[in-house]
């Protein structure tokens, strides 16, 4: 395959051109070579590259996360700094994200389960599941006398 204009690359990958050159400030892309015209020309090599930063990113790493797997991948190949160990990272992230939601989730049903409308009122009631606390942990709700 010869050489692709930023359109044909853009089509191939599934982004637009804007994206790739966002891409090009961010170093996750090098700096294409110039056609004649004027025209960016990326090698065709560029799409598996942009086919990994599009899967990185649908895995959950930033772009910047994307571009730390890049360079380890680059310059310390075999090395557990790379993919391995920032996988692990992420799915830390991800596993306690998925906690999160989980309680999140449960809240959401006891307050629907229990009947909750109006917030300022069920605040004030016993019953009402949501967590009304304040920062610093203490609850402040009151309970009637």
């Amino acid at each position: 395959m010869t050489d692709l204009r930023s359109g044909q690359l853009a089509d191939a990958v599934g982004v637009n051109v804007q994206t790739l050159r966002y891409y090009e400030r961010r170093g996750l892309l090098d700096a294409p070579r110039r056609s004649p015209g004027g025209h960016r020309l990326y090698p065709a090599e560029t799409v598996t590259l942009l086919r990994v930063v599009k899967t990185a990113q649908r895995l959950g790493f930033t772009l910047a996360e994307v571009a730390d797997l890049l360079d380890a991948g680059r310059h310390r190949p075999g090395r557990d700094a790379g993919l391995r160990a920032l996988a692990r990272e992420k799915l830390a992230e991800v596993e306690q994200r998925m906690a999160d939601l989980t309680v999140i989730r449960d809240t959401l049903r006891a307050a629907i389960s229990a009947g909750c409308d109006d917030l300022i009122a069920c605040a004030g009631s016993s019953c009402c599941p949501l967590p009304f606390a304040d920062p610093a942990g203490r609850n402040d709700r009151v309970e009637p006398r």
